[in-house]
């Protein structure tokens, strides 16, 4: 790619080259990387908003610091083009989230300059304090500068407040950047992002502190055992007079700002000033999610991630076409508002992901009964349980990637007491270009080893509906309906509700010798293949078992005396999933035919499109065809 607006970019290929420039250009630095990502990301979608709004901050960082000897931790990753940018990956950037390409998100495999891998949020300032501990420990001659990132909706997840208290009780220098642009996707919510909205401190303050410490310390009056005195009196006498409480200095963590986030050179002389500074610290900075191009400024939720675009009007590259199917997500929030009509004890709630998960249409219509409890995955599901004890029907609506770490009270709260909350996980397998971090191949395996709990994946939009309808009519205990990400195959989706008897899948096709079981939409491409092969003269059966716990134990029986080979095919990993629980089944039944199981191998998967990683992964329609065909 050539822009004519990037010069002064082109010639830094590293943040070396970056620290090489007069404090005065970096304004014209960050002017540029705007251009590039605006032009790069018009055509070749990825995470617009947040990059957008940290472009600043990411020069700044690497002006200061020596990087990669420096650390920066970046949380979530949303952010981190710019840093990938001025980190030798520019010429590369037009691969970002492609197959064999740039990863999406910051991943250590692909850079010296990414610190942690970052795609789930609120790790960034645990990762960074055992860092920055582990370079105290090790003595490096020359100390190493930890710096995590972290925007404002992060911050306010357990994770990030479990690192924030550990951080105030160890010795450490940890530096604390909080990119606040009162934005997570959606809105922020919560008392938390209020706080940060209203927070003030005054920097004169701040220096005539240091400036008295510094002073006693020189004239050895006080020593570093009496510094958390000094500083929870420092702080109430600043509560006192700024009328305001500041939960961080609460934490005996030095707090600075809030700050101007699009001033690059105002930021640098922060980040000078506090370097030095020994124990943790924290710089608030103020942010505009999409600053630098109005369109994004306007609606920051549309451009997070708003696909393609013409970088000179800002008009989205979209295609609207009746005849489309819908998208999972968009029946299941239709869907739900349905049955909440009719069944007043229905609820939703969702961490953080109203739009992308459609738990939007339900907060439209029925606001009192619907809850976004920000990032806070594991808050989710145990308040999903709660409302479950008193007799109400939750439906946690959760991408599978973000249910893992609702894991132990999936167990505790949840199914310990069989209570009746529908887990309807969203982003169900492979995803596509958001990558290793994102995809939801691992929920079949770590729900299924669970007692009380049911887990089914629907073929289409249809049966979608007919399992919600099913979870809601009794108290079932727990109920997991996995779905994947994008549009279904029914254009006319919205048909009459009924129960599915639990445990009873459906045999779609018959045939001879070789049978396919299934689970969820990949059945639907392992019918193709089975025309396929009908083709070539080999018939097989398929089978759209439905349920993957509990099994539909005659349908088993019934292949395993039948069929001398049988497929199993799933979108998700074959290690302890699917394919895994037929074998059990086998075995125990002292059935022994042989077995082929098509899944997601042993092993992390990078970003690509659906298909290619299907491919990949041997799930798509060649692939299938093959195997059926296949002499094993």
């Amino acid at each position: 790619m050539e822009l004519d607006n990037i010069e002064l970019l082109k010639q830094i290929n590293s943040p070396a080259d970056l620290r090489k420039l007069p404090v005065n250009e970096l304004p014209r630095v960050c002017e540029e990387i705007r251009h590039f990502m605006i032009d790069s990301l018009s055509h070749n979608p990825g995470h617009f908003g947040s990059s957008m709004g940290a472009v600043e901050l990411t020069v700044a960082l690497h002006y200061v610091f020596d990087t990669p000897y420096d650390r920066i931790v970046w949380d979530v990753g949303h952010q981190a083009y710019g840093h990938k940018i001025l980190t030798g990956r520019r010429d590369q950037f037009c691969t970002c989230r492609k197959l064999n390409g740039l990863s999406g998100f910051p991943n250590p495999a692909e850079s010296e300059y990414d610190a942690f891998i970052a795609g789930h949020a609120s790790n960034s300032i645990s990762a960074a304090l055992g860092m920055a501990i582990a370079t105290q420990l090790k003595h490096e001659q020359k100390e190493r500068k930890v710096i995590a990132v972290i925007g404002d909706a992060a911050i306010a997840g357990g994770l990030a407040f479990e690192g924030l208290n550990n951080a105030s009780i160890s010795p450490n220098n940890l530096i604390i950047i909080l990119n606040d642009n009162d934005m997570a996707i959606d809105h922020n919510v919560g008392g938390l992002n209020e706080y940060l909205v209203n927070i003030t401190t005054s920097r004169g303050y701040n220096k005539l502190r240091y400036d008295t410490y510094r002073t006693l310390r020189r004239l050895n009056l006080i020593d570093e055992d009496h510094r958390g005195a000094i500083l929870r009196f420092n702080n109430s006498l600043k509560a006192l007079l700024t009328k305001q409480q500041n939960i961080f200095e609460g934490l005996n963590i030095r707090y600075f700002g809030p700050i101007d986030g699009h001033n690059v050179i105002n930021i640098v002389n922060k980040l000078n000033d506090i370097k030095e500074m020994t124990g943790p610290k924290i710089i608030h900075l103020r942010t505009i999610k999409g600053k630098g191009y109005a369109p994004a400024e306007k609606e920051p939720t549309i451009w997070h991630a708003p696909g393609c675009f013409n970088p000179e009007t800002g008009n989205r590259i979209t295609t609207t076409d009746d005849q489309k199917p819908p998208k999972f997500q968009d029946v299941f929030g239709h869907t739900l508002v349905e049955l909440a009509e009719k069944n007043e004890k229905i609820t939703v709630i969702t961490p953080a992901m109203p739009t992308g998960s459609s738990s939007c249409f339900m907060m439209e219509r029925f606001p009192q009964r619907s809850f976004d409890v920000g990032i806070s995955e594991e808050h989710a599901v145990t308040f999903a349980a709660g409302l479950a004890k008193e007799g109400l029907q939750p439906f946690c609506s959760i991408y599978s990637t973000f249910l893992q770490r609702g894991f132990d009270e999936v167990i505790h709260d949840v199914a310990i007491q069989n209570l009746p909350v529908t887990f309807c996980i969203d982003r169900a397998g492979l995803v596509g270009e958001d990558g290793v971090t994102h995809h939801g191949v691992f929920d079949i395996s770590y729900l299924r080893c669970i007692p009380h709990m049911t887990i089914a994946a629907p073929m289409d939009e249809h049966y979608l509906r007919h399992l919600m309808y099913t979870a809601q009519l009794s108290d079932r205990g727990p109920f997991a309906i996995r779905y994947p990400r994008g549009n279904g195959s029914q254009v006319d989706w919205k048909c009459p509700m009924q129960e599915i008897p639990i445990g009873k899948g459906r045999k779609i096709h018959d045939g001879e010798e070789v049978a396919i079981l299934s689970v969820g939409p990949i059945g639907l491409v392992a019918e193709k293949a089975i025309q396929k092969a009908r083709e070539a003269g080999v018939n097989a059966a398929l089978y759209d078992m439905i349920f993957i716990k509990p099994l539909d134990e005659e349908i088993l029986h019934e292949a395993a005396k039948k069929y001398k080979r049988i497929i199993t095919l799933e979108d998700g990993c074959i290690t302890g999933g699917f394919g895994s629980a037929v074998l059990e089944f086998m075995a125990d039944n002292g059935y022994s035919p042989r077995i082929k199981r098509l899944g997601v191998p042993d092993q992390f998967i990078a970003q690509g499109t659906v298909q290619e990683l299907h491919r990949l992964c041997g799930i798509d329609e060649d692939s299938i065809y093959s195997t059926i065909i296949g002499n094993w």
